[in-house]
């Protein structure tokens, strides 16, 4: 089931390609802590193409990464380079990030560094199968009918009743 406890995480990186690998398996196991395994592929995958991109193309490979979890969408923020272009130089990155995200957006910050940020909404569709149980038995299933009894039997049962109705 998913928290609805509103989550936060930050982490700053210098991006390198060893680095970029790390970084994936770290959010990952943020992701599944937070009950967020669904959304582990397609948040992973598109901060490790902006850090691809980011280490490809930024000379300042300081970067910032920051997860939102509101319940219901979780975004991803990656800040970095302020000569960073990402019309220019992330095209190709944000393309396939727009595509493969809920919403998406690029902004600057007070200290001018740019910041490309995506939204992930949790799905809700995908179940788990269900186990069949069997049914509890019901009192019916468990006292025997007294048509299917022996006649000797039904005299034992109204004695023992009457034992236990004298005991009260």
């Amino acid at each position: 089931m998913k928290t609805a406890v509103p989550c936060y995480y930050h982490l700053d990186v210098d991006v390198s390609p060893d680095r970029v690998g790390q970084v994936r398996r770290i959010l990952a196991a943020h992701l599944r802590y937070w009950d967020l395994e669904t959304l582990v592929e397609p948040v992973c995958g598109g901060t490790e193409m902006l850090l691809r991109a980011i280490d490809e193309h930024a000379t300042d490979k300081h970067t910032s990464i920051e997860l939102w979890w509101n319940g219901q969408h979780l975004i991803t923020a990656v800040g970095g380079d302020r000569d960073l272009r990402p019309d220019q130089d992330l095209r190709a990155c944000l393309e396939t990030i727009a595509a493969m995200s809920d919403g998406w957006g690029c902004c600057a910050t007070d200290t001018g560094s740019k910041v490309i940020w995506f939204s992930q909404r949790a799905r809700a569709g995908e179940r788990v199968p269900l186990v069949p149980t069997l049914p509890e038995r019901n009192l019916r299933e468990m006292l025997q009918v007294p048509r299917e009894l022996p006649v000797v039997a039904l005299a034992a049962t109204e004695q023992t009743y009457g034992v236990l109705e004298g005991a009260r």
